[in-house]
This record gives C-alpha cells, sequence and structure tokens, in this order.
C-alpha cells in the first residue's frame, strides 16, 4: 500500500517552503500538481525531480480512480496545488475522501494558507471564525450574503481582484457601511499590502485605487 501526501507550497515567497516538504517532494514517486508549468518552476528552483501529472477541478473526478489504483500498487504521491495548502479551496478534497475510504494512508504537512496570516494580521477576533472561501458568483449569492449579515464570528474571504469592488458593496449593502473589513493582498510577496477600515471605507479605497494580486478578506462579526 503507497501513501497519499498533502503538501502545501508556498503562496509567493519561496522562503516559505519547508525543509519537510521539500524532502517528501523528492522522495515520492508521483507529484500530482494543479499546473504543471507553474509547479515545474517550484520544483526546479529546489532541484526536486519526481515525475508530475496534472490534476486540478476539471479533471479530478476523472482521475480519482487512477489515482487509487496507483497508491494500492505501492506507489507513494505527493498532492500540490499552484498556492498553499491542497483542498482549501483548491483540488484535494476528492482525492483524500477517496483515499480515506480505501483505507489509504494520508498525510497531510503543516504550511502555507493564505487566509492565516491574513486573519492574524487583520486585527480583528481570530479566536473564532468561519472561513467562507469564494461567494458564489451569482446563484445563492444573495442568500448567502443574508444569511452571513447575522455571522457573530469573524468572516474570511477569497477574492479575484476584478470582482473585489463588487464584493466590497456588498458587504456595505448587507453588513452595512461601518463593518470592519480588512483586506489583505499580495500576500508574502513584493507588494504585499493590508488595508484596515469600514467597509465603505476599504470599498473607496479600492474604487480609487484598482486592485491586483491574491486577496483575502477578512471581516469583523455582527456584534
Amino acid at each position: 500500500m503507497g501513501k497519499l501526501f498533502i503538501v502545501p507550497t508556498p503562496i509567493g515567497n519561496l522562503k516559505d517552503m519547508t525543509y519537510r516538504a521539500i524532502e517528501v517532494l523528492k522522495n515520492v514517486d508521483l507529484i500530482l500538481a494543479e499546473d504543471t508549468r507553474t509547479s515545474g518552476k517550484l520544483l526546479k528552483h529546489f532541484d526536486i525531480g519526481a515525475p508530475m501529472q496534472s490534476h486540478h477541478m476539471h479533471n479530478e473526478h476523472k482521475t480519482v480512480d487512477g489515482l487509487v489504483d496507483k497508491l494500492k500498487s505501492g506507489l507513494s504521491i505527493a498532492l500540490i496545488s499552484d498556492a498553499g495548502t491542497p483542498a482549501i479551496s483548491d483540488p484535494g478534497f476528492l482525492l483524500t475522501r477517496a483515499c480515506v475510504e480505501n483505507d489509504i494512508p494520508v498525510e497531510c504537512l503543516p504550511g502555507a494558507t493564505a487566509f492565516v496570516p491574513a486573519l492574524v494580521n487583520s486585527g480583528l477576533p481570530n479566536d473564532k471564525f468561519v472561513f467562507e472561501g469564494f461567494l458564489p458568483i451569482k446563484k445563492g449569492r444573495q442568500t448567502r450574503l443574508q444569511v452571513l449579515a447575522e455571522e457573530t464570528r469573524t468572516m474570511i474571504f477569497y477574492e479575484s481582484p476584478h470582482k473585489l469592488i463588487k464584493t466590497l458593496t456588498h458587504f456595505s449593502e448587507y453588513f452595512g457601511e461601518d463593518r470592519q473589513v480588512s483586506v489583505s493582498r499580495e500576500l508574502t510577496k513584493l507588494y504585499e499590502e493590508t488595508v484596515r477600515g469600514t467597509a465603505q471605507e476599504i470599498l473607496d479605497y479600492y474604487t480609487k485605487k484598482p486592485p491586483k494580486g491574491e486577496i483575502v478578506i477578512v471581516v469583523a462579526g455582527k456584534k
């Protein structure tokens, strides 16, 4: 019986790669990568020569059974995503579940996840929080926002730069203009930025200064 390793990769700064992650990736028989071109640069940087196979949201339903067979045959496989920890708003859940159902060992290494530094440096309560990931784009979005308007715990969202203004506008409408918000952008990278204030203040800021890069939004819960 083989083993599945879930291996986090840096969300920007390559120095955040752990020694253990490098060791695992150098010793497995196969690496599953969300984008082999992106991951190829990472593996080359750390002189990792294990073969790669594409594993992303568009093909994971079709490849899970074959990967389970490979693991049952004794192969060790590592799963990585483009950045951060697999299965956190990225592929990974389906394969992990299949391994659990087939009594295949699964080991998840600790490592980079974008929402953790965003939450901690937001200045908002982090003893209790809820991770929402990406909001529904259309269907179900209004209903979800109405539910979250009553949430008392700190809320964490992922968002793309071209949808940030729309999302901040909805937060101002559903949660109130005075709700405290923190937006972290390009975490661990050269132009890392965290902007804190009310929903309306943050909306005004990014309306004047269109954002770029990966974004995490942290929103205070209802008092």
